[in-house]
């Protein structure tokens, strides 16, 4: 069976605030232990309104805490914005609080816009091309052979599972140049998908920490208990993906009926790849989607998200999904 998890983009609602969006990203983590997921991702964004995972280790610490068994982790932490010693530290904590149970996946991406990105006192130009060799550099502060010269205290011998986070060519490259699991963001940008992961599993070279490829691919999912309201509830997303790339972006908006057929022909165009990786509907039509998905990608596990405004139609929707799932 292929195992299912969430990514939580821990939405701040329009007229709500940071302390909210915690409260809900605990609930939601604690209904998808409840409801079998395998794994919890928060990802960083930095000055982004809507979204409240900017510190994301500690928000993980908070969510690990409330709950038993679902292991928890970062989809991902953005590394040329950190030292890998920092991170190693970080997730050494982490690990060391919660033992079996933190996850840690890096992407290159600054996570945020060019102005943030230079407050967080990080060379991007460099720090980018120097990606490959800051994830060798963490992963060798967390091995139990002592390769670095410093020591990552806690840290050191605690083998935390590194994945490799992208959405083109180039993390599919890195992922199975060093052995590691590779996880497609594809509930953003789907447009490289089939072709990073053919990329992935013909490149892929065993390693310590894996002897064969592993996919995980992201998708959205808008189930409720009539197509109405799913189509509703996904407007929230829809708006703030716009709202996103027209350089508006904003707290999560609440919900629009008939928006998306309101939408000018750039608007549209805008959601149409994102749409390709994106079930909106009833109980059946999410079970279909995801059966179309996977039979698709044959990913190993897929990464559900479901950004919706209201919190109760938030868990139904995952709710459905898992129940397709297990089907």
């Amino acid at each position: 069976m292929t195992a299912y998890s969430v990514l939580d983009l821990a939405p701040i609602n329009q007229g709500s605030d940071a302390a909210t969006s915690f409260c809900h990203s605990l609930d939601l983590a604690r209904h998808a232990e409840a409801w079998d997921y395998r794994r919890f991702w928060l990802a960083e964004h930095h000055g982004m309104p809507g979204i409240a995972s900017a510190a994301t280790a500690v928000l993980i610490g908070h969510v690990a805490a409330g709950t038993t068994r679902i292991r928890v982790g970062a989809g991902g932490i953005m590394l040329p914005n950190h030292s890998p010693l920092v991170i190693a530290e970080q997730f050494g904590t982490l690990e060391s609080l919660f033992p079996g149970r933190i996850d840690l996946g890096l992407g290159r991406a600054p996570g945020s816009d060019p102005l943030t990105a230079r407050a967080l006192r990080r060379n991007l130009a460099a720090d980018a091309d120097e990606f490959p060799q800051d994830v060798q550099e963490l992963a060798e502060y967390f091995s139990a052979a002592g390769g670095a010269r410093v020591k990552a205290v806690p840290g050191t011998g605690l083998q935390v599972p590194l994945w490799i986070l992208g959405s083109s060519l180039y993390g599919a490259q890195l992922a199975a140049y060093l052995g590691l699991p590779y996880a497609f963001a594809s509930h953003f940008a789907p447009a490289q998908l089939m072709q990073a992961i053919a990329l992935y599993r013909a490149q892929f070279r065993p390693s310590s920490r894996l002897a064969r490829p592993y996919v995980m691919a992201a998708f959205n999912v808008f189930g409720a208990d009539s197509l109405e309201a799913a189509r509703l509830a996904a407007s929230s997303m829809q708006q703030a993906f716009v709202n996103l790339r027209t350089g508006r972006a904003g707290q999560f908006p609440p919900p629009v009926a008939g928006y998306f057929e309101q939408l000018g022909a750039m608007e549209r165009s805008l959601l149409e790849q994102l749409l390709s990786c994106t079930a909106i509907g009833t109980p059946p039509m999410i079970r279909e989607g995801l059966r179309a998905f996977i039979g698709r990608t044959q990913a190993d596990e897929v990464l559900l998200t479901s950004s919706v405004f209201d919190h109760a139609a938030r868990l139904r929707s995952f709710e459905i999904a898992a129940e397709a799932l297990r089907d």
